[in-house]
């Protein structure tokens, strides 16, 4: 019998023609991104985004914080994801109506309506969800600042068109009253938040359009 022992030699190389052996996949996601983050909008929507933690918003959607990060980059990605999922369900910003007036009276009573819905947080999140930010959120407020911004350039568009078109007298001051209707529907916002019901907010928006001048020729 030899002494001898039989060297390692190189591995055999695998016959052809065989399928190469499957790389190893990355496990699946275990949990439904889109309800996840409809979950993190009603915690913004309802606690604000400075207040809100990752332990909080985790804890709410059903993940632990690796996940979030994996699916949504950090707290401050998944808030802009949320304003954007926000803005296509609930915050339509459009002014139906064949003038401004009738625009503006329509754009209330929804807004009274919708910020006195049961089914979501009082309010407007784009309103309320930076209200208690501080230093560390000023990106969080220009982004919603942006967005308020944006509706009363609406209004004043559309007020302008009216007065453009002959509708609304020539002296009217499309600026002025589109902040006084931008700062109205922040009113509402905050009674809505403290309680009141669509009933009185209706009221506030009679009221306002009182405010609306007289079209051209009255």
């Amino acid at each position: 019998m030899s002494s001898e022992s039989t060297p390692a030699g190189p591995q055999p190389e695998p016959t052809p023609g065989a399928e190469p052996a499957p790389r190893a996949r990355r496990p699946r996601r275990a949990f439904d991104r889109d309800a996840a983050l409809a979950v993190a909008l009603r915690e913004f929507w309802t606690y604000g985004y400075e207040p809100t933690s990752v332990a909080s918003l985790t804890k709410a959607m059903g993940i632990n914080p690796p996940s979030l990060y994996a699916a949504f980059g950090d707290k401050r990605q998944l808030f802009s994801e949320a304003v954007q999922l926000y803005s296509r369900t609930y915050g339509s910003s459009s002014l139906e109506g064949p003038d401004a007036r009738t625009a503006l009276a329509r754009a209330l009573k929804h807004l009274a309506a919708d910020y006195t819905d049961p089914s979501h947080p009082p309010g407007c999140f784009v309103i309320t969800a930076a209200a208690n930010g501080g230093p560390g959120s000023e990106g969080v407020k220009s982004e919603l600042r942006a967005m308020r911004e944006a509706t009363k350039a609406l209004f004043a568009a559309r007020i302008q068109a009216d007065i453009d078109a002959g509708l609304l007298p020539g002296g009217t001051d499309a600026e002025g009253l589109a902040t006084f209707y931008a700062a109205v529907v922040q009113g509402m916002n905050q009674q809505a938040c403290d309680g009141v019901g669509r009933e009185a907010l209706e009221r506030v928006a009679d009221v306002a359009m009182a405010a609306f001048p007289e079209p051209e020729g009255r």
